[in-house]
C-alpha cells in the first residue's frame, strides 16, 4: 500500500484516510514492536533496515511521518534527516528521531538536522502516541496553509487576468481619449495653436480643444473633470461633445443665424447652458472647471468665461506674463450658478496659455506646489521656444521641478500664438 499525501484536517486515522509512517531502524524487533503499535492505531506502516533503504522508500512515496532510529549502520538517524530534508516533495514529513542519547549537545545536533521531535528508547506506547499527535497537528496546519496558498495563488492568477484585460482595454481608452485632440498643432496664418495632453493614468479627465466660429474666430477651451480615470474620462466626452468641432449644430457656443452660418455665444452663455444640461440631463457626481475663450485671429480681441479653471496666463512679446479671469464656480455644483466673463486683446508677438490645475499643483517633494508664480518664471525661460516644443519644454520643466516622481494629476495644456 502506498502512502497518501492528501489529507483533510477533519480525518482521523482509522476513517477512509491513514496517515503514512515509515519505520527506519537496523533492529528488526524494533521494527516490528513499533509497527504493531502503528496498525492498531490505524496508521499505514512501511519498513526499512537502513537509511539507504529508506530513502529510496520515500523516493518512491513520500511518506507523512518517520520514525527513525538514530543509531545505524550506514548513515546515522540526523544524517537521514538531512538527506530526507533535502528531497523535492510536496507536502511536509514529521521526523522523530528514536535515542538513548540525552546529553543537550547531542539532542541539538538532531535538531539541526531537521528532526521535529525525540523519543527516548525504550519506546512508550503512549508518549508515542502523543508525540505522533502532536506530529498530526503539525501536518493538519501545513497542509491547510498548502491547500489556502493553492487558493490564494489561484485566485491571483484570476485577479491577474482580469488585470491584464482591463489594462489592454484601458490602453485603448487612452488612444481614443488622445485621438480626441485631432489636430496637436494647427496654423492660423495670424496665429498658431499647439495642444499636449498628459493623463495621471490610463485615461483622465483633461481635455483642452477648439472649434472654429466663423472666418478669422475660434474657440478655444480647457476642461478638467474632477477625479480620475474611466468615470471622468468618460465625462469628458461628453463635454467635448458640446463643443464639437465637427458637427457645429451641437456645439453650445455656437448660433446658427443661417444656412451653414453660425456667430458664437458669448462664453459666459455658453457656461451657463453647460451648466443647465449638466444638472438637468446628466446623473453624475462629476463637476468639471473649464476655460472657455472666443477668439479674434484678425483684431487679436479675446472673450474669456471661467468656471473655477486656472486663470489663463497672457505672455507678452517681452516676455512679462499676466493671468486673466475671474475663477467662478465649476460647471455641475449649483444649477443657477453665474459665470464671468473678461476682454482683452492679444498683440503680434503674445500668446495664450490655458491649462489645467495639474500644473501649477505639482509639487516638489517637500510639497511646494509650482504656482502661477513657478509658471510665470518657467514661461520667461521658455519665452524663446514656440509652438510644440515649448508645450514639450514646459512638462520637461515640470518634470524638473517633481524631480521625476510620478504626477499626481492629469496635466493639459493650449497654447495660442501670435505672430510678430
Amino acid at each position: 500500500m502506498r502512502f497518501s499525501t492528501n489529507m483533510r484536517r477533519d480525518e482521523k486515522p482509522t476513517g477512509d484516510h491513514r496517515l503514512g509512517v515509515l519505520v527506519v531502524d537496523d533492529s528488526k524487533a524494533q521494527r516490528y514492536l513499533l509497527g504493531s503499535y502503528l496498525r492498531q492505531w490505524g496508521f499505514v506502516v512501511e519498513e526499512a533496515a537502513n537509511a539507504g533503504e529508506a530513502l529510496a522508500r520515500c523516493t518512491a512515496t513520500f511518506p507523512d511521518i518517520v520514525i527513525s532510529d538514530w543509531v545505524m549502520p550506514g548513515l546515522s538517524g540526523p544524517q537521514f534527516c538531512r538527506a530526507f530534508r533535502d528531497m523535492a516533495r510536496v507536502n511536509y514529513g514529521y521526523f522523530i528521531l528514536l535515542t538513548s542519547k540525552s546529553d543537550k549537545d547531542e539532542v541539538a545536533q538532531g535538531l539541526d538536522s531537521g528532526a521535529d521531535d525525540f523519543l527516548t528508547k525504550p519506546v512508550d506506547a503512549v508518549e508515542l502516541r502523543a508525540r505522533l499527535a502532536a506530529g498530526r497537528r503539525i501536518l493538519d496546519m501545513e497542509r491547510e496553509l498548502t491547500a489556502k496558498n493553492r487558493l490564494i495563488k489561484s485566485t491571483l492568477d484570476e485577479l491577474q487576468a482580469l488585470y491584464d484585460s482591463l489594462d489592454s482595454d484601458l490602453i485603448e481608452a487612452r488612444k481614443l481619449q488622445q485621438s480626441l485632440l485631432s489636430e496637436r498643432y494647427r496654423d492660423y496664418g495670424a496665429a498658431q495653436l499647439s495642444l499636449a495632453l498628459h493623463p495621471a493614468g490610463h485615461v483622465g479627465g483633461d481635455l483642452v480643444g477648439s472649434f472654429p466660429i466663423c472666418a478669422g474666430r475660434i474657440g478655444l477651451y480647457g476642461i478638467d473633470v474632477s477625479g480620475h480615470g474611466v468615470s471622468s474620462a468618460l465625462v469628458t466626452a461628453r463635454v467635448a461633445s458640446y463643443l464639437s468641432a465637427t458637427v457645429p449644430e451641437q456645439n453650445l457656443a455656437l448660433r446658427q443665424v443661417g444656412p451653414g452660418r453660425f456667430e458664437g455665444r458669448a462664453p459666459a452663455e455658453t457656461l451657463a447652458r453647460l451648466n443647465h444640461i449638466i444638472m438637468s440631463d446628466l446623473d453624475t457626481d462629476h463637476y468639471f472647471t473649464i476655460a472657455l475663450a472666443d477668439v479674434d485671429l484678425v483684431g487679436g480681441s479675446v472673450r474669456l468665461a471661467q468656471a473655477g479653471h486656472p486663470h489663463p496666463a497672457i505672455q507678452r512679446a517681452d516676455g512679462t506674463v499676466e493671468f486673466v479671469g475671474r475663477g467662478g464656480l465649476p460647471v455641475g455644483l449649483i444649477s443657477d450658478a453665474g459665470f464671468d466673463q473678461v476682454s482683452f486683446a492679444l498683440a503680434p508677438g503674445d500668446r495664450l496659455l490655458i491649462y489645467s490645475d495639474g500644473l501649477t499643483e505639482c509639487a516638489s517633494p517637500d510639497g511646494t506646489m509650482l504656482d502661477e508664480h513657478g509658471l510665470a518664471r518657467l514661461m520667461g525661460d521658455l519665452r524663446q521656444i514656440r509652438g510644440p516644443a515649448f508645450l514639450e519644454s514646459l512638462m520637461w520643466k515640470l518634470a524638473d521641478h517633481a524631480q521625476d516622481q510620478i504626477l499626481a494629476d492629469d496635466v493639459s495644456a493650449l497654447l495660442l500664438e501670435f505672430r510678430d
